[in-house]
């Protein structure tokens, strides 16, 4: 397969619960309102060590979409997905963004996210950032 090359980010960043790989700063969050099958997701500009799989259509929340799931490239587990096509005029904003699920990722601090068992929050799409 080849060697990996990782990007160690500095400041305030995500990284991956499983093996510690980094994923994103802080400062990329575009919005914390979001909601994956697991609890809480973010949105963010930009994320680094991560592989893409298939591209397919998900219908979320706020309607159809086109995305790919990202995976860590540390540990290939499944940490979120990227928008590729928003179909909504006002979804359009996604495009090109990146969905961290906050369960498979540790925070700033290092701690861990928990998931969520509330109902209202099952689903794959945030509200309007």
């Amino acid at each position: 397969m080849g060697r990996l090359f990782f990007i160690a980010l500095e400041g305030n960043f995500y990284s991956c619960k499983h093996c510690k790989t980094h994923l994103a700063l802080s400062k990329d969050i575009i919005s914390r309102t979001f909601y994956c099958r697991h609890g809480r997701a973010y949105l963010f500009n930009d994320v680094v060590n991560v592989s893409v799989g298939e591209q397919e259509e998900r219908m979320m929340i706020t309607g159809l979409h086109t995305v790919v799931d990202i995976f860590c490239v540390g540990c290939g587990s499944i940490i979120g997905w990227k928008y590729e096509v928003a179909y909504d005029k006002s979804q359009k904003y996604k495009e090109g963004k990146y969905i961290l699920e906050m369960f498979k990722v540790l925070g700033p601090d290092g701690t861990g996210y928990l998931a969520s068992h509330d109902p209202q929050l099952v689903g794959s799409d945030g509200d309007d950032a």
